[in-house]
């Protein structure tokens, strides 16, 4: 008999797999000028800001499920806004290319968020350059040239639009441990989307003016409030999918997951939208891209393991005098502040490049715990 706690893991795990999938199916048949044909992903992506800062304004305010953090002026204007800036921007150029390239193609394309994030972080300061992890970023960056080489249907704008989105999503989540982890300020999924999916809304009412409404105002648009009721609560739905897989099991789990998605994905994007083909070179490629990802992972796991044996070898008296907390069971921990009506009073000491996120619900990312411990920091924000 399968043990019940292993079962509910795997459960989990399938639930992120199809629901993330789905997301990303969906958002290609609705944008897709062939199928559904509402070509504005802007205007798709606010109606998912909007209904999930309604959904958590609704569970703050209204059932009180968690309670919302001490937010200054202050905190807001100079973490919240740039954040919820990038964010928004990333969601916009990543829909976007859903009009001009293949599904197939953008997950591998995503192969470049690891390089994306660690260049940031190098840049910014808040990672170190070393030549193994910058081997490995090489690997990666080759094996897509190859699979983009390798692409029947290449569009440059498609292209264009998707990196960006990547390096706008890589530049959140150095600002989120710049300016939020430094500020002691954190958030769960509940409290992110209170506060940073209104203020990703605004961000995306300016664009959406300028190129958006213009042309709606013009065009046959059919507008099925359950098609877009039904995909809004899909990408709401995965964001707390990956929070339940995330305090079942470990980042190297959820890693591998995401790996296995990405390939079911990419074989279901042929069947569902038979436009999209795939070449033996994309295939070698992206074989190539991941090559790299699972090296590089292998040697953030390996350095989170030498960082835990240092922890157990410092003294239990030296451990509770300096206030740390060993815990060596989870190479990586889920921060706990959905569970606690205050918020909780786990915080990370992440480098960003050690982040693993679901493109399409990047507001939960996966936090590495620092060779100090869990440092004490007040109310989490994802």
């Amino acid at each position: 008999m399968i043990n019940r706690q292993l079962f509910l893991t795997y459960l989990y795990l399938l639930i992120y797999i199809l629901l993330s999938s789905g997301v990303i199916l969906y958002n290609k048949w609705v944008l897709s000028p062939k199928y559904f044909n509402f070509p504005f992903p802007i205007t798709l992506t606010m109606i998912h800001m909007g209904f999930s800062g309604g959904v958590a304004f609704f569970l703050v305010r209204i059932l009180k499920v968690v309670s919302p953090v001490k937010m200054t002026f202050e905190i807001y204007a100079t973490c919240v806004i740039p954040i919820s800036a990038f964010f928004a921007s990333s969601l916009w150029f990543g829909n976007t290319a859903y009009l001009f390239i293949s599904v197939a193609f953008i997950q591998m394309l995503k192969a470049l968020m690891p390089v994306a994030t660690f260049l940031m972080a190098v840049i910014c300061g808040t990672d170190k350059l070393r030549c193994d992890v910058f081997l490995n970023m090489v690997m990666v960056s080759i094996g897509v040239v190859v699979s983009s080489y390798g692409e029947i249907h290449f569009n440059v704008v498609g292209t264009v639009y998707q990196v960006t989105g990547i390096f706008a999503e890589a530049l959140r989540l150095v600002l989120t441990q710049v300016l939020l982890q430094k500020k002691g300020l954190t958030l769960n999924p509940i409290t992110s989307l209170y506060y940073i999916a209104p203020c990703s809304f605004v961000f995306l009412f300016v664009p959406w003016y300028l190129l958006e409404k213009p042309g709606m105002e013009v065009s046959q648009i059919q507008f099925n409030f359950w098609i877009f009721f039904s995909n809004a609560l899909c990408a709401l739905a995965l964001n707390f999918s990956i929070f339940l897989v995330l305090g079942r099991t470990g980042a190297v789990t959820i890693r591998v997951a995401g790996v296995l998605k990405d390939w079911i994905l990419i074989a279901l994007s042929t069947v569902i939208f038979p436009e999209s083909t795939i070449t033996r070179l994309n295939i070698i490629g992206y074989a190539i891209a991941l090559c790299g990802v699972v090296m590089y992972n292998y040697l953030k796991v390996k350095d989170v393991r030498t960082s835990q044996l240092d922890l157990e070898s410092i003294p239990e008296r030296a451990v509770k005098d300096l206030g740390l907390e060993k815990k060596s069971s989870d190479l990586y921990v889920p921060d706990s502040g959905i569970n606690n009506p205050s918020g909780g009073k786990n915080g990370w000491n992440s480098s960003p490049s050690d982040i693993s996120v679901d493109e399409e619900a990047p507001l939960i990312p996966l936090s590495r715990v620092s060779h100090i411990g869990r440092s004490q920091l007040g109310s989490h924000t994802e």
